[in-house]
Formats: structure tokens, C-alpha cells, sequence
């Protein structure tokens, strides 16, 4: 079955030994019924030619601004308003590099800041490289800029060393790009509530109670749900993470209180709520109106009273709308979960162990079990948060009458 067909593809090549693959994927992608343009950096056809690669598509490669016999221009623009997807496979350091400062040297550059359509990367290089900070920086602006990143695998690498910079295999990528066109309208129509981060409740101006939650998972999850045709509403608590995706509608707040009166509201004209947000249990019973001296106190003891309880509140009044909520839990998981579940009458649970090092707090990857309401469970591998937050999804429009 063509799966991709009528869409049109730019396959950027860069010049890294992974390029072999890229003929591979190329392949991929015609046989699945996609119109793919390849554009290569001049670096790139050291490691792949040009007439390997125009033989698999059917049309010429483009690498130079200006074609070698004719001397015709070659439009970056053009390209980059043709294409349904840009993908960069492999994406060396250099290139990521490039895209994250804005560098148009070459015609592959030039094409994807011209580039209206989605663009996903799939670096390639050796781990010394992918995990010096540099690195890091560019991959986290072009995430920001709402580049997807096809994370690299782990294995023996070129340098014959072993370890994180593998570009993935040409059937994953694959895999990404039918997802990408399949989830593209999949939620058109659909509200979602999504709550992010964590909630700060105050001791004096300078001082409060919070935890350690980067919001990244909530973040992922409502940049999903808008890639997927989806009206979203973001309540956000105190974290320095962007929005990228228009259909996202963003409402910060600081405390659990706040949360609620935000998630109260937006979840009255909403289908659905994902409640990620990790909301703090208590706060001072009184905020001190100026900063608390030490020298004027021996000891200090602070009053709590219990927050408001966001996922049963939404799900006390939720009637055929749907409830996603999460647990992180640090022993008995599943157990707790399922007693979660029911107390706050949730259609499913996310559940994530502080015992598993690739889940928790302010990391970019996790892993979850999905547990439903109807008895279904699935213990999904540990992922980057935006393939987590694709699975996430995936379960909720599985659940039976949404």
C-alpha cells in the first residue's frame, strides 16, 4: 500500500559516512508512493553520488545554487514551498549547526529556512560529538523552532567506538514520516486541556514550595496534540520552556489554586484533558507579605494546608469527556496507580517510576505504562518525551468514545 501517496518529500543529505542509509530511505519513500527531491550538501557527495541518488528518485539532484551545465538557478524558495516534509537524514554536527545560527553556505541550508512545511532531523556522528554541549545547544534551538529531532540509537559507530550517534534506521525514519502524515488531522476538531510543569506556592516573595518539574513531558505532549489538528489550551506552571505550534493556546499560572481556576475553565468547551502538570500537595496556610529575616526568627515552622485536588475536581464534573492523568511514583507503582485511577475518576493513567534513571523530572527522556480504565495496560520502552507524548495520544483516541 502507498502510504505516502502524492506527498512531496526534500531529503537534505550532509556529508557524514551515514549517507549510504540515506539511499535506502530514498528508496523507502518512492516505494511507499512519496515525490521526493533530494538536495545534498557538496560534502555529502563525497560519500553518496548524485547519480545513485537521481537513478532512485527520478529527478535530478540539487546541490548547487546554480546547475554545473546549464547554469540554471536553482530556487530555494521554490523547493522549500513544494514540500509537504523536509527531512535530513543523516545531519551532521556541522549542518545541525548551521540550522541552528541561520548559516545559508549551501543550497540544503538555504532550502530549509525556506522550508513552510514540517522539517525533521536525524543526526549522525560520532557520540563525543553529539554530546559535547555545542551540539546540545543546537539540537535544543532547532527543537525550539519546532524541528522534529529522530533521536540517533546507540551501537558502534564509525570511529569504531560504541555509544549514542547512530543516525536510526532508514525503516524507523520511515516509520516517523507515515506517522506524521497518519496523526496529521487525526485530532482535527478536538479541544484538549493540558497542564504543564509545577505549581509554586509561596512562603514570602523570595521563597517557596515547588519541585523539580521542567515541564518538558506536558510541553511535548500539547505540541503533539496541535501537530495533530487539535485546539490546545496550555496551562503552564513556572517553567522556561516555548511554545512552537500556533494552534496552542498558553495560560501561565504559579499556584495549584490558580491551576485550577485556568483548568476549571478551559476544560468546560474542552474533549479531553491530559493533567501532567506535577501540582504541589500543600502550601503555606499564609504567605508572608515581606521576605521572613533569619535573624529575627529561632527556627521557623511553616503551617500547610492541603491544595485543591485538580484531577478529581475535572473529573467530578467531567460527564462524557475524557480524563488523563498521571502518577509518579517511588514504590508499590502499580498499585497506587490503579487506586489513583478510580479516586479521581480518571480514563486513563500514565504511570512513570522515579526508580527508572531514563524517567522523572527534568529529563528528556521517559517511560511509561499505560494503564485504562477498562482493565487495558501497556508498558511502553523508554523514549524522548515527544515519541512518549505520541503515545500517549495514540491511547487516547483508542479510548472508546472519544
Amino acid at each position: 500500500m502507498q502510504t505516502l501517496k502524492g506527498k512531496h518529500i526534500v531529503l537534505g543529505i550532509s556529508g557524514g559516512i551515514a549517507a549510504y542509509k540515506s539511499a535506502y530511505l530514498l528508496r523507502l519513500l518512492i516505494k511507499a508512493g512519496a515525490e521526493v527531491q533530494v538536495v545534498i550538501t557538496p560534502n555529502g557527495k563525497e560519500f553518496i553520488t548524485p547519480a545513485t541518488l537521481a537513478a532512485l528518485s527520478g529527478k535530478p539532484v540539487v546541490s548547487e545554487f546554480f546547475a554545473a551545465n546549464t547554469g540554471e538557478w536553482h530556487s530555494h524558495v521554490d523547493l522549500g514551498l513544494w514540500s509537504d516534509l523536509m527531512v535530513i537524514a543523516p545531519a551532521t554536527a556541522s549542518t545541525i549547526g548551521k540550522m541552528a545560527g541561520g548559516v545559508a553556505d549551501n543550497m540544503l541550508i538555504t532550502t530549509y529556512l525556506s522550508a513552510k512545511s514540517h522539517v525533521m532531523v536525524a543526526p549522525a556522528m560520532d557520540l563525543d560529538m553529539w554530546a559535547h554541549p555545542s551540539t546540545q545547544r543546537n539540537i535544543a534551538t532547532l527543537e525550539h523552532d519546532g524541528v522534529e529531532i529522530i533521536q540517533p540509537a546507540s551501537g558502534e559507530l564509525a570511529s569504531h567506538l560504541t555509544g549514542k550517534g547512530r543516525m536510526q534506521e532508514p525503516e524507523e525514519i520511515l516509520r516517523r514520516v507515515e506517522l506524521y502524515f497518519s496523526r496529521n488531522e487525526s485530532l482535527k476538531g478536538k479541544r484538549i486541556l493540558v497542564t504543564a510543569g509545577p505549581t509554586y506556592e509561596d512562603i514570602d516573595p523570595v521563597r517557596f514550595i515547588g519541585n523539580y518539574s521542567s515541564g518538558k513531558m506536558g510541553f511535548a505532549i500539547a505540541e503533539e496534540a496541535a501537530a495533530r489538528g487539535a485546539e490546545v489550551t496550555l496551562v503552564a506552571g513556572p517553567v522556561s520552556l516555548q511554545t512552537v505550534h500556533p494552534r496552542i493556546r498558553r495560560i501561565d499560572v504559579r499556584s495549584a489554586r490558580q491551576m485550577l481556576e485556568a483548568a476549571e475553565e478551559a476544560f468546560e468547551v474542552c474533549d479531553a484533558a491530559i493533567l501532567s502538570a506535577a501540582v504541589a500537595d500543600y502550601a503555606p496556610e499564609h504567605c508572608h507579605v515581606s521576605k521572613i529575616k533569619r535573624e529575627n526568627i529561632d527556627g521557623l515552622e511553616l503551617r500547610l494546608v492541603r491544595n485543591p485536588d485538580i484531577a478529581a475536581a475535572l473529573g467530578a464534573s467531567k460527564g462524557k469527556r475524557k480524563l488523563v492523568g498521571f502518577a509518579l511514583e517511588t514504590d508499590h507503582e502499580h498499585d497506587n496507580a490503579l487506586v489513583k485511577m478510580e479516586r479521581k475518576g480518571l480514563d486513563m493513567i500514565v504511570l512513570n517510576s522515579l526508580r527508572n534513571p531514563l524517567a522523572g523530572f527534568n529529563k528528556d527522556t521517559n517511560q511509561v505504562t499505560v494503564i485504562k480504565s477498562d482493565g487495558y495496560e501497556k508498558e511502553y520502552p523508554a523514549k524522548d518525551k515527544r515519541d512518549v507524548a505520541c503515545d500517549i495520544l495514540d491511547e487516547l483516541e483508542c479510548i472508546e468514545g472519544f
